[in-house]
């Protein structure tokens, strides 16, 4: 008998996906957006520290990051010939090729910019009259031998020298070439003959057969040394009002014309100049970088050079001070920015397992009824993770080859592992619920009400642990400052998750204090809200945790974006000291306060004198003298909160003058006696401290005397500077004003230079970009809890409106109850904030993000908390929450209550 052939089984992915399509693609759509951001922040970190390393290095200029490997001159005990033979070409590029070697690891070298070469170590004079003698001392010359001249300039005039025959260190005569720059100054011409002096010979005669002009004046060819380039005045360090002075230039030989150098008494040396390869150098290989460099100057590096070339050879280069410095500039940005990384981070590890939560909770019932029927929960696991993965791993796919794209610059690997790791949580979150909600088999699911369920040991435990681990972080904080990227990243957070379970212990009591007033209320919508609120799911901390963390990384991020401004505008103002400023180093015309006035948004001049050199008797250094009208300059004292200065307390015209002084020249002088100041012109004003400001507008060194500018003698009276306040100044239209009498400040222009490197404007982009990702999908969290509960609020609204429940009802009952969550996750995420900013900022010093490397008058930016960004995030938090609430009662109330009413009970 034939038995009946089997039925086919259908497989349970295809399954699965053919039953919840919307489900699949929401999922889909999620892990391809955030395994793209998880995948972009990392080469958008790479992107803008790699160029700001560019620019440190390019701002350092080729002579400071140039690696010069030099060379002394051959043996004095060799033969003449073996000598000559060191200093010719093919010798110096046989040596050049192996020098190249000896740079290895991440220290790339640009071979089109690095130059070797012949140069003399000591400028000898020369007597030829043509040369310029400003102070009487004859000019001095640098003799250099590089090589590619010809493919490192232009022609301008003559011809390139050239060595017609083999030249030694008796050789009478050679060839030259200048740059255009070097002929201007030093008077040379086309046919010039230059004579330097020789031991025991007669000089060697340079004829300049050529002038020429750099192709790239800025590269490390002719920027190596400048004087290659560029000729200098030399003013020698002698004393009285006009120290002498000569000019020195250089004169570019063939490289075949080396060998004269021997004959001169200019000590020359070989050289091999190695310049760095800005393109092939990455922030990430610092470190790496350092120790290369290091190995040039003093370690395996210079031996594998002395090898190749000379035993004397030696290895200079300021390049691991420049490394220095911009890492610690990196050292001082990176903390801040990895707080906005674990910030968004927990906030979208947290949305995934609430993904995977929604989708464990609405088949509860399916996979209770699998396992009632014997599915074993390795096996349903493992299906699981199948028909999540089918769906996670392509979209995280795509979204990390769209980040690619996005972001070309950087490292792959981490983006890689970010998206990974992405990919992987939102494959596991809900197998891994799935598992933890079956793993006993149940007829019926417990309630896991958050005003009944008693916390067990084990969450208690956790939360101890928790705690501890928060207050042990703060206080390293506190006590180290931002040296440890990791401990600053993870504080906030660890605060934000503290509070989170801190505030789940506290909701119960609250609704229970509630319950009081809610009994004097009419109606029954009071109180049924406040029994629907104490009906919430215990595993609430989620969405909790979410709206936390994100409200805290933005306060905190926030604060920090506003500090950075605010530090920016202050420093800048300081420089400034007002909204624009007008120097001159002499009295300015008569007219031009006037025609400042007369522009368009000013609002007032304050025109002030300076004497910086004005010397108070008995005094070892001169202080600032600045004579200001006392009612103009009163009120810009005021308005910008400089050491605000009455404008009575200046008037004095006559006698002793009233001054305001700085702390340090109060102290040194004394507010109660006058004394004399004698100023710059020979005329002397006696004036007595009558005021101590810390700072003022006028000058922004920490030493001033401030007086009434009508009680000085002319010329000191007449205005040297303006000071200018107003919105929207045209610093083109001030310097018309002023022509060319004065220099013009703008503060504005002053603030956009702080921001001079590219890793401070990166940083600030990747972290506003962080904060904003992280709250929107602490909204999506938000969204998530509420669409978690919207079956069971449905079909709660479609039974109480049988009962009679009118629409207005029960969308005030759905309000007041997601209002207690809303208002606990708002005034949560601003108390968290608060109390993060507090306990965070004796340790957090925002100077380095918000200042250049270079000195400003602002020393120190401290990190203060930021009203806005504390109360905007969750006023907002609280706004969606209420309006999703009353959305959901509108639609509910739209589809009427028939369909609810056949689903049966679901709560």
């Amino acid at each position: 008998m034939r038995r009946p052939a089997p039925h086919p089984v259908a497989p349970w992915v295809r399954t699965r996906l053919r039953a919840a399509p919307g489900a699949a693609a929401a999922l889909a759509l999620l892990v391809a957006l955030t395994a793209c951001l998880a995948g972009a922040y990392p080469r958008a970190v790479d992107r803008y520290e790699d160029a700001g390393l560019r620019t440190a290095l390019r701002q350092a200029r080729p002579d400071h990051t140039t690696v010069r490997v030099t060379a002394p001159q051959p043996d004095l005990g060799l033969p003449a010939g073996r000598r000559a033979e060191a200093m010719r070409p093919a010798a110096l590029e046989r040596q050049y090729a192996k020098v190249l070697g000896a740079a290895a690891g991440p220290l790339t070298v640009d071979r089109a910019q690095s130059a070797y070469g012949v140069a003399a170590t000591v400028s000898p004079e020369v007597p030829d009259p043509f040369l310029p003698r400003p102070s009487g001392l004859p000019a001095r010359v640098w003799l250099v031998a590089p090589n590619g001249l010809a493919g490192h300039s232009r022609l301008r005039a003559g011809r390139l020298p050239r060595a017609a025959r083999p030249v030694g260190s008796a050789t009478p005569e050679v060839e030259a070439a200048v740059t255009a720059a070097t002929a201007k100054s030093m008077n040379i011409e086309v046919g010039s003959v230059v004579h330097v002096p020789a031991p025991g010979r007669r000089p060697l005669a340079v004829r300049v057969t050529g002038v020429v002009v750099p192709r790239e004046p800025g590269g490390a060819y002719w920027s190596t040394t400048p004087l290659q380039r560029t000729p200098e005045l030399v003013t020698l360090p002698t004393p009285g009002p006009d120290p002498a002075k000569y000019w020195r230039g250089a004169l570019l030989l063939p490289q075949d014309a080396a060998p004269a150098l021997l004959g001169t008494g200019t000590d020359p040396v070989r050289y091999w100049y190695l310049a760095p390869d800005l393109r092939g150098l990455r922030a990430h290989d610092l470190d790496r970088l350092k120790s290369a460099v290091a190995a040039l100057e003093s370690g395996p590096g210079l031996r594998r050079a002395r090898a190749v070339t000379d035993s004397g050879t030696d290895v200079a280069t300021e390049l691991d001070d420049t490394l220095t410095l911009f890492a610690r500039l990196r050292s001082g940005i990176s903390p801040l920015v990895s707080v906005a990384a674990a910030g968004t981070g927990t906030v979208v590890a947290v949305v995934l397992l609430m993904t995977g939560g929604l989708a464990a909770d609405r088949r509860r019932a399916e996979l209770a009824l699998l396992r009632a029927r014997g599915a074993s929960l390795p096996g349903l696991t493992g299906r699981l993770l199948a028909e999540t993965a089918v769906v996670a791993v392509p979209a995280g796919a795509l979204g990390l080859a769209a980040a690619l794209p996005a972001v070309p610059e950087g490292r792959l690997w981490p983006a890689v592992v970010t998206a990974a790791a992405v990919t992987l949580t939102g494959c596991a979150a809900l197998p891994l619920r799935a598992a933890l909600a079956h793993r006993t088999v149940r007829a019926t699911a417990p309630r896991e009400d958050v005003a009944g369920v008693r916390p067990s040991r084990r969450r208690t435990v956790a939360e101890l642990t928790l705690l501890v681990l928060a207050v042990g972080a703060v206080a390293a904080l506190r006590r180290r400052g931002t040296s440890d990227d990791q401990l600053v990243a993870v504080a906030p957070v660890l605060i934000g998750v503290v509070a989170a379970l801190v505030l789940l212990r506290l909701y119960p009591l609250l609704l229970r204090r509630l319950t009081g007033p809610a009994r004097r209320l009419r109606g029954a919508v009071g109180h049924l809200s406040l029994a629907r609120a104490g009906r919430t799911s215990a595993s609430a901390v989620l969405p909790l945790l979410a709206l936390l963390t994100a409200l805290t990384t933005a306060a905190f991020g926030g604060s920090v974006l506003a500090g950075v401004a605010d530090a920016r505008d202050r420093a800048a103002l300081l420089t400034v000291g007002a909204d624009a400023r007008a120097d001159a180093d002499g009295p300015l015309p008569a007219a031009v306060p006037g025609r400042v006035r007369a522009l368009p948004g000013v609002r007032a001049v304050a025109p002030v004198s300076i004497d910086y050199q004005a010397e108070p008797e008995d005094g070892q250094d001169p202080v600032p003298l600045v004579g200001a009208d006392p009612r103009s300059y009163g009120e810009l004292t005021a308005r910008t909160g400089l050491g605000a200065v009455p404008g009575g307390r200046l008037a004095g015209r006559t006698g002793t003058l009233p001054a305001v002084a700085s702390p340090s020249v109060a102290s040194a002088y004394g507010t109660r006696r006058p004394f004399p100041v004698r100023l710059t012109d020979g005329s002397a004003v006696t004036v007595r401290i009558v005021l101590v400001r810390d700072r003022t507008p006028a000058v922004s060194g920490g030493d001033f005397l401030v007086v009434d500018r009508a009680g000085l003698a002319d010329p000191a009276n007449r205005p040297t500077a303006l000071l200018v306040t107003g919105a929207h100044l045209d610093p083109a239209a001030l310097r018309h004003a002023v022509g060319g009498s004065a220099g013009i400040h703008v503060r504005a222009e002053e603030r956009a230079r702080y921001a001079d490197s590219p890793l401070q404007t990166g940083a600030v982009h990747v972290y506003t970009a962080a904060v904003a990702a992280g709250a929107g999908f602490a909204v999506l969290a938000l969204l998530l809890g509420l669409l978690r509960a919207a079956p069971e609020r449905a079909a709660l609204l479609a039974r109480l409106r049988t009962m009679g429940l009118t629409r207005a009802q029960g969308r005030r009952l759905l309000v007041l109850e997601s209002l207690p969550q809303a208002l606990l996750a708002a005034l949560g995420g601003v108390l968290t904030g608060w109390s993060a900013i507090r306990l965070l900022s004796p340790g957090v010093d925002l100077t380095t993000i918000a200042l250049p490397s270079a000195g400003t008058p602002l020393t120190e930016a401290e990190l203060h908390a930021d009203a806005w960004s504390l109360t905007v995030p969750a006023l907002l938090v609280l706004v969606a929450s209420v309006a999703v609430a009353a959305l959901q009662a509108w639609w509910t109330g739209r589809q009427g209550s028939v369909r609810e009413l056949r689903a049966g009970e679901t709560g």
